[in-house]
């Protein structure tokens, strides 16, 4: 049984974040799942930890992500840990879950167990069991929107092939499909035409790396990986960069830049476990097709983790 987390202080809100009529403002940590040894979930780690999130400065939660390996759950594990994070949060507004599927029906039928869970809104990949032309990506996200809580897309070209480009988003905002994008492309040359096409369509840093840069481009919020590991040193700066602060935010992101940039590469399920270890947070196994990082990588993610918490980042 899940033994509720001693309730969390609500952070300060962030320069930019609108959490209460838009949760989906802010540092949104899309979290990585503890596995006990035999690689079951560990449900009372992950309510402590998501609860430590909070604490530490993050407005809220998105579980079932790639991050939390939704992949590889089956139906009652991802459910329960979607209830699990709402629960742990003590506001479901907080909480966005990843409701991808490769069928839109079973990606509508997560929405709903999100919203009867009492979740805010729910994170949406396009369709990805083939390259989805654009009247099917548009049929795709109308479905799940019936499910009655805001859409935020997830654009993920690299993964999906499916690649969202700003005029498609403002076609699905426009559909009233979506509330914001979850930008992963990498270009963030992307973020001025999205604010052109669709000026109402709420733009979020999806990968850490380019944290700065959409940021001053006028990112509302962060789905973020890092957070997990070192939550209070990433809030700092996504306030500072959401706030124009270069003199804080530069300095510190020019600090953490060897991390968050695993966030972009293929292991980096593995790398912010690892991280997580090292900052003394329940990171753990990742279920197979993953594999612990060896060699290389390892000693690599290892090693600018151990110089950020030499720094004091935390």
């Amino acid at each position: 049984m899940t033994h509720a987390p001693t309730p969390a202080p609500v952070p300060t809100p962030l320069p930019g974040a609108d959490t209460r009529t838009r949760p989906w403002h802010g540092i949104m940590v899309a979290t990585a799942l503890p596995l006990r040894e035999d690689l079951t979930v560990d449900y009372d780690a992950y309510a402590e930890h998501v609860a430590w999130l909070i604490a530490n400065g993050c407005d809220g939660v998105v579980p079932n992500g790639s991050l939390g390996e939704y992949q590889t759950l089956t139906d009652e594990e991802r459910a329960r840990v979607v209830r699990t994070a709402v629960e742990a949060a003590g506001d479901g507004a907080r909480v966005m879950p990843g409701v991808a599927a490769y069928g839109s029906a079973e990606a509508r039928r997560w929405a709903d167990q999100a919203a009867e869970a009492g979740a805010g809104s729910v994170l949406l990949l396009p369709p990805n069991a083939f390259r989805a032309d654009e009247q099917t990506v548009r049929a795709h996200y109308a479905e799940v929107a019936r499910a009655d809580l805001p859409v935020v897309a997830y654009n993920n070209p690299y993964d999906t092939k499916v690649d969202l480009t700003p005029a498609l988003l403002a076609r699905l905002h426009g559909d009233g499909s979506i509330v914001a994008v979850k930008e992963f492309s990498g270009d963030v040359r992307r973020a001025y035409e999205i604010a052109e096409l669709a000026p109402g369509l709420d733009l979020l840093i999806g990968a850490d790396d380019v944290l700065l840069e959409l940021a001053l481009a006028g990112a509302v919020g962060w789905i973020a990986g890092y957070p997990n590991a070192l939550p209070r040193s990433c809030a700092t700066l996504y306030r500072a960069a959401v706030g124009g602060d270069l003199a804080t935010a530069l300095p510190l992101y020019k600090s953490l830049h060897s991390l968050l940039r695993w966030d972009s590469k293929t292991e980096f399920v593995q790398a912010i476990k690892l991280s997580m270890d090292l900052a003394g947070r329940p990171g753990g196994a990742t279920r197979p097709p993953r594999f612990p990082l060896t060699g290389e990588t390892e000693a690599a993610v290892r090693a600018a983790t151990e110089k950020a918490l030499a720094e004091g980042l935390n």
